[in-house]
C-alpha cells in the first residue's frame, strides 16, 4: 500500500511502502497538488512543459517537488518521451536530450524521471545492487513490454536478479474510464497470454435512448442485433504492467500498485483523457542518494 507524504508547502507525494525502507533512495509520486502553476484551476503542482503553462511555473514547481521528496542536491534526468519501449543508462546527465520512455543507473546523485497524465509511471529498485530504474508506460510501451524489458535491461546493466527487484506501479488511468478499442484488445490478446483477462466490458448508456428507445429499433434478425446499447471495452493497464513483472521474475509481494485512477480523481491527479489534452503532468522519481 501506498504511503502519502506532504510537505510543508502541501505537496501532495505518493510514496510505495516497499521501496520507503530503502535509506540511500529516494523516490516518489508526485500529484496536481501544491504547486505555483494558475492555468489548471489553481495551485497546480504542473512538472512539464505544456501549451498552456510557463517555463518559470513549471521550473519553480520542480524544484519544489524535489526539495519536497529531499532531493535538491541531485541532478534531475528527463526524457523526451515517445510512447517507445528504448531504455537508456546512465551515469551522467546527457548532453542532448535524449528521446525513450526509460532510465536505469546505479550512479548516485542522478534523478531519474518521467512525466505522466494517465500512463503509468512505474519504479523498479535493485537493492542489492543499488540500482534504479523509472519507466513510462502507457498502452503503447506496455504492448512493447516495455515494464518487462526494463527488467532485462537491469539485469544486462548491473546484474540484477528479477527475484530481488522492488517494484512500485504509481497512479494511472484505471480500467473503470480506460475505454478502448476492439482492435487494441486483438493486439494485446494476440501479444500476451493472459491477454484476455486484461479486459472487461459494459454498456454505454446514452439518456437520448434511454427515453426514446423506439428510435434505434433495428431491423436485424434476432441475435444480431447489438442492443440498444453497445459495449464498451475497457483496459487494465496497470494490472497488464503488473502481469509484465511477474513474468519477468518478480515475486508477487515485491509489486505495489498505487490504485490510484487519475481519470477518477481530477482534483488530486492531472488526466489527459478526462480533461481532453488541457493538463498538466506528474513525475515519477527514483534515484540514490549521493556520498557525504
Amino acid at each position: 500500500m501506498p504511503t502519502k507524504v506532504e510537505s510543508k508547502k502541501k505537496i501532495d507525494i505518493i510514496q510505495a511502502r516497499n521501496l520507503s525502507k530503502y535509506e540511500w533512495l529516494v523516490h516518489g509520486f508526485s500529484t496536481r497538488r501544491g504547486g505555483y502553476s494558475k492555468v489548471y484551476g489553481g495551485e497546480a503542482l504542473n512538472l512539464g512543459i505544456t501549451e498552456q503553462d510557463t517555463a518559470a511555473a513549471v521550473e519553480r514547481n520542480r524544484k519544489a517537488f524535489m526539495k519536497a521528496v529531499g532531493a535538491q542536491r541531485m541532478t534531475l534526468l528527463t526524457l523526451r518521451q515517445v510512447h517507445s519501449d528504448i531504455i537508456h543508462c546512465l551515469d551522467s546527465a546527457p548532453k542532448q536530450p535524449l528521446a525513450g520512455d526509460g532510465i536505469i543507473t546505479r550512479h548516485p546523485g542522478l534523478l531519474l524521471s518521467v512525466r505522466t497524465a494517465d500512463c503509468y509511471p512505474i519504479i523498479i529498485v535493485d537493492p542489492e545492487h543499488r540500482a534504479v530504474g523509472v519507466f513510462h508506460a502507457g498502452w503503447r510501451g506496455t504492448l512493447k513490454r516495455l515494464a518487462e524489458k526494463g527488467v532485462g535491461e537491469m539485469r544486462r546493466w548491473f546484474g540484477s536478479r528479477p527475484e530481488q527487484l522492488q517494484a512500485a506501479i504509481g497512479p494511472g488511468i484505471g480500467q473503470c474510464c480506460y475505454k478502448v478499442s476492439e482492435e487494441l484488445r486483438e493486439k494485446f490478446i494476440g501479444r500476451f497470454s493472459y491477454g484476455e483477462q486484461l479486459f472487461t466490458e459494459s454498456e454505454e448508456y446514452d439518456e437520448v435512448k434511454l427515453r426514446y428507445p423506439m428510435l434505434f429499433l433495428t431491423a436485424r434478425a434476432p441475435g444480431h442485433s447489438h442492443g440498444l446499447f453497445p459495449k464498451a471495452i475497457h483496459l487494465d493497464l496497470a494490472q497488464a504492467n503488473r502481469m509484465q513483472l511477474l513474468e519477468a521474475g518478480l515475486l508477487e509481494k515485491s509489486i505495489s500498485v498505487a490504485g490510484a485512477c487519475t481519470a477518477c480523481k481530477v482534483r488530486r491527479f492531472f488526466s489527459h483523457r478526462k480533461e481532453k489534452g488541457v493538463t498538466g503532468r506528474m513525475m515519477a522519481v527514483a534515484g540514490i542518494r549521493g556520498t557525504k
